[in-house]
């Protein structure tokens, strides 16, 4: 049987070892490019000496190098070399030749090369919008669908009866769902984005309906589904954990999904939960602070529901989700919610400065200062991280010079540990075997966003480099030369497990969208038939792979956050 399963791989390796239109999948390059003055490197899964980089215009050599030695990469089991073209800094469209082995995909050189990817990822939110039509035809006409899901009602389980008022939100992931814990990250993290990067993004129109209105674009999608969280809080203050069917819905389009939408809640007394309560507290306290020079009146209504949930947390600290019987739904449970109050308590400290926040945060925050040194991988669920990066970063003369100094302390020890493991990985990739879980792509940008918070705090150019290492590992330097972004490159993965891209007539999945990544814990029938790999090999290109497949707006947004930090203004 292992040798069955040997031959196999070999035929699988063999039979991946070019694409259909010529070049060869051995030469991994982030298919975007590069930024002029950045190092770049490929990496080639060869045995050969030397390499050219030739003009995509017309073949014409613009660079020639060796290669490096040979390094053996763990995580993948190849052998590999690394091509290193940093001295070539004019701008162009390239590919990377090698005598024997042949060509790469094409990619650019540029000082703003990453802002089309910003642009086509943070139309992927748009593509994700729930209950009004959408439509992407300015630039892939046929991305469309009419105004879907509606109508909804309280389910039994939200201790409510009757219909919703929907404003809307987003799609989760690949299913039809809406959740607080995941549509916290992914919007907290969006507006995190304008307030770092924000300089940048001003000007940068992202062609949607509100385009045009005065407010930067990327403040007007996160507002499409920051209402929605919104309309998620009860009159006592407390939050509903999701808004979904009770079971996942057939593969078809957003608004040929029949099941009845419902607000669903614990199933008893007091029916919200603690850390879908604590999300919204810190989101809607870092949105009062974002739009207030906007829109002072939505400011004033974000900070009054951010004070309405932290209370109410602060009365029911305790209140866990998991799904109530007959609901099969994701489930995005959490053992203890702390950590989200943690995260709501520093929000709510840095927009108003008062001092009950603040104490709750000096109290708490020690107990989460290892999570800064071993990050967990499930973002959504272990938000300390989110608190203690916000607290280090807030310019306050109010803020505890003690608290400040381990917290940076412990964030300067983590990012040397990580841009070290960075350099020593031949794909220059943060990743360890441990974290090619669910959502693994959404680990290796979560390692470039806690690399580029920590360079925000204590400049130092590793930081950065090793935080761009790890979006060339997701737009295409990995294993599988592959981008895990649909339509982003000129070899992107092409079968996400999303409903709306299954269910098209269209021959290309939607745009703009982060692949899960490799699953070593193989939580889907697919993965379950792929023979004994590597951890960073457990992946398949296909839509019924929905634990390596499946996008997700958490992962999307740090991806989002990365590509930010790259554009020039």
């Amino acid at each position: 049987m292992k040798l069955a399963l040997s031959i196999l791989t070999v035929s699988l390796l063999v039979a991946m070892a070019f694409s259909d239109d010529g070049a060869t999948l051995a030469i991994k390059v982030d298919q975007v490019g590069y930024l002029t003055a950045a190092t770049k490197v490929a990496v080639v899964a060869a045995s050969a000496e030397k390499f050219t980089v030739r003009r995509a215009s017309d073949g014409s050599i613009a660079f020639s190098g060796m290669l490096g030695g040979r390094l053996k990469n763990a995580n993948s089991g190849d052998v590999v070399r690394l091509a290193d073209f940093s001295a070539l800094r004019a701008s162009g469209t390239y590919y990377l030749e090698i005598p024997g082995v042949g060509r790469s995909w094409t990619f650019k050189i540029d000082p703003n090369v990453y802002l089309r990817a910003y642009y086509l990822v943070m139309r992927g939110f748009y593509g994700q919008r729930c209950g009004t039509a959408v439509d992407l035809s300015k630039e892939f006409p046929g991305y469309s669908h009419p105004a879907c899901h509606l109508k909804a009602a309280y389910a039994a389980s939200s201790g409510r009866q009757g219909e919703v008022n929907d404003p809307g939100g987003w799609h989760d992931a690949g299913d039809y769902g809406r959740y607080l814990p995941s549509s916290a990250i992914a919007t907290g993290t969006l507006l995190w984005t304008w307030e770092m990067f924000g300089a940048r993004l001003q000007g940068i129109s992202l062609d949607i309906p509100e385009s045009g209105n005065g407010v930067p674009d990327i403040l007007n999608e996160a507002r499409w589904n920051l209402e929605w969280m919104l309309h998620m809080q009860d009159r006592d203050g407390g939050v509903w954990h999701k808004q979904t069917s009770e079971q996942f819905a057939r593969l078809v389009a957003p608004d040929e999904d029949a099941l009845p939408s419902e607000i669903i809640g614990t199933g008893a007394s007091p029916y919200k939960s603690t850390c879908a309560s604590a999300d919204l507290a810190a989101v809607a306290a870092t949105a009062a602070r974002v739009y207030q020079p906007l829109d002072p009146d939505f400011s004033n209504r974000n900070l009054n529901s951010a004070r309405k949930a932290w209370q109410w947390a602060e009365r029911n600290p305790k209140v866990i989700f998991r799904n109530p019987p007959g609901v099969t739904t994701g489930e995005y449970g959490d053992r203890e919610c702390a950590d989200e109050r943690l995260w709501a308590a520093a929000e709510l400290w840095r927009t108003t400065g008062e001092a009950q926040y603040h104490r709750y945060f000096i109290a708490n925050y020690a107990h989460y200062l290892k999570s800064l040194v071993s990050p967990p991988t499930e973002n959504w669920a272990s938000l300390a991280p989110m608190a203690l990066w916000r607290y280090s970063l807030a310019e306050r003369e109010d803020r505890d010079v003690a608290a400040v100094r381990r917290i940076r302390s412990a964030m300067i020890r983590a990012a040397n540990v990580i841009v070290m493991r960075t350099r020593k990985n031949p794909y220059r990739a943060s990743m360890t075997a441990h974290d090619y879980v669910w959502g693994s792509n959404g680990v290796a940008a979560n390692y470039g966003m806690q690399l580029l918070v920590t360079n925000a705090m204590a400049p130092d150019t590793a930081y950065a480099e090793a935080a761009l290492d790890n979006l060339h590992y997701l737009l295409g330097r990995n294993t599988f030369s592959l981008s895990w972004v649909t339509q982003l490159g000129e070899h992107p993965f092409r079968h996400p497990h999303h409903r709306p891209s299954i269910s098209h007539p269209n021959a290309a999945p939607w745009p703009g969208l982060l692949s899960g990544g490799p699953n070593a814990n193989r939580q889907d029938p697919v993965l379950k038939t792929l023979p004994d790999l590597p951890p960073a090999k457990v992946y398949r290109d296909d839509q019924g792979s929905y634990s390596s497949n499946e996008v997700a707006i958490n992962w999307q947004a740090m991806l989002a956050f990365l590509l930010a930090a790259q554009v020039q203004p």
